[in-house]
Order: structure tokens, then C-alpha cells, then sequence
């Protein structure tokens, strides 16, 4: 079974968004196998975001990630990655299609509501990085 991070960034959390992005994947047939409300620190910002470490957007990134909590939750499903990706729509919510969770509630490219893993290998490193083992869960 696949499975893949989201965060509820900053703005999706003060805009008490939380249990309505969490329904929504709940209703793509996702299961929640993790959940929790952290404030994060610059080290693991930077860390989750080494990827774009060269963008000119990456402090600006960071700085706008840590600046209030975020919700990270682990979601498990057949294509769980291509379903978060899809109900999270594109990065940028003024080109994400209509009814995708950024275009219905995303206020710019960095204000985008969520962030979900873009693969499988980086599902996993970004698991790692948010929970440990003990903190994700196996139910029927």
C-alpha cells in the first residue's frame, strides 16, 4: 500500500481549513494513518525543502513555513501520491483546476494551502522526516 506526506501549511491552519482538507482526501478513499500539529523549526523547514535549496524562493519559503503551525499527516492508499497530487491541484492555485483543494482555497504560488509528496521515493524520506514509526498507525 502506497503512502504519502501532506502538511496543512500555515495559511490552511489559521484559516481553520484543517478537518475540511482532511475530509477531502478521506473522501478519495485515503486512509489516516498519522496525524499531528507541530511549529517548525528552521532546521527541519530547510531540511524538508533541500530540494529547492538553489531556488530564489527558498528563504522565502522557509521563512513563510515556520511563521505559525502546520498539521503533517501521513494518508495510505493504492496511488496515494497521484490522488494527493491531484486533490491538492497545481502549485500555483490561480492555474490549479477548479474543485482541487489550492484552487478553492490557495491565495498565491507560496500561500498554496498544502504541500503532498511528489513520489513515492519522496514520500518516504518525508515520512522520516515527520514521524517516527511509533507514530503511524495500522488499522482494519
Amino acid at each position: 500500500m502506497e503512502r504519502s506526506l501532506i502538511l496543512i501549511k500555515p495559511d490552511g491552519v489559521q484559516r481553520s481549513l484543517i478537518g475540511t482538507i482532511i475530509s477531502r482526501l478521506e473522501k478519495q478513499g485515503l486512509k489516516l494513518i498519522a496525524i499531528k500539529m507541530l511549529k517548525l523549526d528552521k532546521s527541519l523547514a530547510q531540511q524538508h525543502y533541500a530540494p529547492h535549496k538553489d531556488k530564489p524562493f527558498f528563504s522565502s519559503l522557509v521563512t513563510y513555513v515556520i511563521s505559525a503551525p502546520i498539521v503533517a499527516a501521513i494518508f495510505e492508499g493504492e496511488g496515494a501520491v497521484e490522488l494527493i497530487r491531484k486533490a491538492a491541484g497545481e502549485t500555483d492555485p490561480a492555474k490549479a483546476a477548479a474543485e482541487t483543494i489550492r484552487s478553492d482555497f490557495g491565495l498565491d504560488i507560496e500561500k498554496n494551502t498544502i504541500h503532498g509528496s511528489d513520489s513515492t521515493e519522496t514520500a518516504r524520506m518525508e515520512i522520516r522526516l515527520f514521524f517516527s514509526d511509533d507514530e503511524i498507525f495500522n488499522y482494519h
